[in-house]
């Protein structure tokens, strides 16, 4: 590995207590963030006696409303598809171990851990910060990508309603999105969608990790079933709204295996097109998901990361654009082919089928002028 490679690699934190598996949960931990400069450590100290529960106690979501500064994130990244993304949520209840938007709860001074699934943001202004961003005379219209961090149907989602609000002014400024969701709750804004997937200005792509839901379960423990991802699959495809099937990430061993049922699935559902990405592990997903993997796998555990090593040269992650999303080496080449073979085999379109939505229909919406206060008021 060269001076620069190792540059790329990621602190590794290691969590100062035991892992505990909690039902619904993802993390076993809550491993203080990569900016926290006191350290702390669990222990026990024989208060609880015989007395202990056997079980670890619940983690209760709390949802915090927050007025954002900024609602498009913008990118430059060759490996990404879209340019511009919008995240209504921070956090993430649906617990995916995997999730690489986990070390940004450290910027908050929280836990990339449980935090992260169980400490949620809603950005509640999301929808005027949108309308406001796209009156602007200099705004030029590029396909924005909803829920690429954070789910954006996400269970507070049927309470807040940020996304549909979202979807509601795009809709109505004739704007392009593609969404990326594992909830079956974007069937409820088939509508808006619909009605722009046939003017072709929306996309949608469901993640489907694994077909087998024990795993799924530990996985991804607040998010749809696999048999009702692909349900969702077929209501989005029935209506006209063109569906991608996200196979991300694949983990060796664990549910790298159902990358030939998965797009067969799919596309038996009606999917077009087909991607998947291996699994990454920046920052504190690289520890979280050792003991999340030792506390589900401990008979397998030391087998996937030898693999994952493998197709990282030697290291735990390379953020390297180049290979972060596919890896290398011989287990890499080995997935490509798979995946090429299998989405061959189905008639499924390969990652990119999506690129081209239509923004020459964009319509500008005309804000009021807003009036600002001058200190002559204050004499009445």
């Amino acid at each position: 590995m060269s001076d620069r490679q190792a540059k790329r690699q990621p602190q590794v934190i290691r969590f100062q207590g035991p892992a505990e598996v909690r039902k619904g949960r993802g993390a076993t931990s809550n491993m203080q963030g990569r900016y926290e400069t006191e350290q702390r450590e669990d222990f026990d100290d024989g208060w609880a006696g015989e007395d202990a529960p056997l079980d670890p106690a619940p983690v209760r979501t709390i949802v915090t409303e927050e007025q954002a500064k900024s609602i498009l994130s913008r990118n430059a990244s060759p490996d990404l598809p879209f340019d511009v993304s919008l995240n209504p949520y921070r956090g993430c209840e649906h617990g995916c171990i995997y999730c690489f938007a986990r070390p940004t709860h450290s910027y908050l001074g929280l836990s990339p851990g449980l935090d992260f699934e169980s400490r949620i943001f809603a950005k509640v202004n999301a929808p005027q910060l949108l309308l406001r961003e796209l009156a602007k005379p200099s705004y030029v219209p590029a396909t924005i990508a909803i829920g690429v961090n954070t789910d954006a149907y996400q269970p507070c989602e049927r309470e807040f309603g940020l996304t549909r609000r979202i979807l509601q002014v795009l809709h109505d400024c004739e704007h392009p999105l593609a969404l990326i969701t594992k909830s079956s709750l974007i069937e409820r804004d088939i509508d808006l969608l619909a009605a722009m997937a046939a003017k072709n200005q929306a996309v949608a792509a469901v993640t489907i990790t694994t077909l087998d839901p024990a795993i799924a379960r530990t996985l991804e423990p607040r998010a749809a079933a696999p048999a009702r991802r692909l349900r969702t699959i077929r209501t989005l495809a029935e209506a006209g709204i063109p569906v991608s099937v996200s196979i991300a990430p694949l983990i060796p061993f664990i549910n790298e295996p159902d990358l030939e049922r998965i797009i067969e699935a799919a596309a038996e559902a009606g999917a077009v097109c087909a991607n998947y990405i291996v699994l990454r592990l920046p920052w504190e997903v690289n520890p979280l998901f050792q003991d999340w993997l030792n506390a589900h796998f401990p008979d397998r555990a030391k087998r996937v990361m030898n693999h994952i090593r493998e197709m990282r040269g030697g290291a735990d992650y390379n953020a390297d654009f180049a290979t972060r999303m596919r890896g290398e080496g011989i287990w890499a080449d080995f997935l490509r082919q798979r995946y090429k073979k299998a989405t061959a085999r189905c008639g499924l379109v390969q990652r990119g089928a999506f690129s081209k939505l239509d923004s020459s229909q964009f319509r500008r919406p005309q804000l009021p002028l807003e009036r600002k206060p001058t200190p002559q008021m204050d004499l009445f």
